[in-house]
């Protein structure tokens, strides 16, 4: 019978994690405003329910600025009275302060 021997992997100092490699290329190329961004954007639906998705038309940030299109009237106004509750729980889902206002259209 052969016995099979395993590749030894060779010892490599300064390994690093993949989560630390991104995380490093993320710095380097200054990309963590924009996929804060791209959090916001898809988390809406999950924060603000489906019913708030549904009546939604457009969403999207631009200079921490939250812009969202809605197609109710209704909506728009309970929201407007609500916007400071709003930004909280967008930047509660991302982890930190993205959005500082939120305007409505």
């Amino acid at each position: 019978m052969y016995s099979v021997k395993k590749p030894s992997s060779p010892s490599r100092t300064g390994d690093i994690s993949l989560k630390e490699g991104l995380e490093a290329l993320v710095r380097t190329y200054r990309l963590q405003g924009k996929l804060n961004e791209v959090t916001v954007v898809s988390s809406w639906e999950r924060v603000m329910g489906k019913a708030v998705a549904l009546k939604t038309q457009e969403v999207y940030v631009n200079k921490g600025r939250l812009f969202v299109r809605l197609s109710s009237a209704p909506l728009k106004h309970e929201l407007l009275m609500a916007k400071t509750r709003v930004a909280e729980l967008i930047n509660a889902e991302v982890g930190e302060t993205v959005v500082t206002e939120v305007i409505f259209l």
